[in-house]
């Protein structure tokens, strides 16, 4: 299947660059380029694509709003954040809007290409250096959700750590001595009380209950 993807970036040289790049991998169609975020949210509005890559800091519609506005308008279109340097909090800010993943702008075409398509199948992908300055961020922002924490059972929390630490449903079934769909269960067990939607939510949530680091 086709992955459709339209591309957001104020510079015209990177948009280019970008949309030069994505038509040479295999199975991506780009269906539009914008330069700034309510151009984006013109062309989602329009192609319906798969995935939506974007910059955080373009001109009339910044990243973190132009994702949130995506998520609460077309669900069925997935977020990928795409950028040169951004404040932690901005990073974080696009987490909690919906970003399935996070990317900086010197990845290959293999690491775009793998987190486009695991966003467009509703997984996450954070680039090494990113994910630790969102779960650093996540660690110095609002108190953790004690309630939420205090609902999880110790085997739940064992995972939940686990994930923290980057370790795979495979990994951790290993680590666990127990089959691979138990630790599934427990996975869609504290994602569901936790409130959290996928293993990046889960990553800054365990730093933010003191749960990991």
């Amino acid at each position: 299947m086709t992955l459709r993807v339209v591309l957001a970036d104020d510079q015209a040289v990177v948009r280019e660059g970008l949309v030069t790049l994505l038509g040479l991998l295999p199975g991506v169609e780009v269906v539009g380029a914008a330069a700034d975020g309510l151009a984006a949210l013109d062309l989602v509005a329009e192609h319906h694509p798969d995935v939506v890559l974007v910059d955080l800091r373009m001109p009339r519609c910044d990243g973190v709003e132009t994702t949130e506005r995506i998520r609460a308008e077309h669900p069925g279109t997935e977020v990928v954040v795409l950028t040169t340097y951004a404040d932690d909090e901005s990073l974080l800010a696009a987490l909690r809007a919906g970003a399935r993943g996070f990317l900086t702008k010197d990845a290959d075409a293999e690491s775009i290409a793998r987190a486009l398509r695991s966003a467009a199948a509703g997984q996450s992908t954070v680039d090494g250096e990113l994910q630790r300055r969102l779960v650093e961020a996540a660690a110095r922002s609002a108190p953790p959700r004690v309630k939420e924490v205090e609902g999880l059972t110790a085997r739940e929390i064992e995972v939940l750590r686990l994930i923290a630490a980057g370790l795979s449903n495979t990994e951790i079934a290993r680590t666990l001595v127990v089959s691979e769909a138990t630790v599934k269960t427990h996975v869609n067990h504290l994602f569901a009380k936790a409130g959290l939607r996928d293993r990046a939510q889960a990553v800054a949530f365990a730093y933010r209950a003191g749960i990991a680091g």
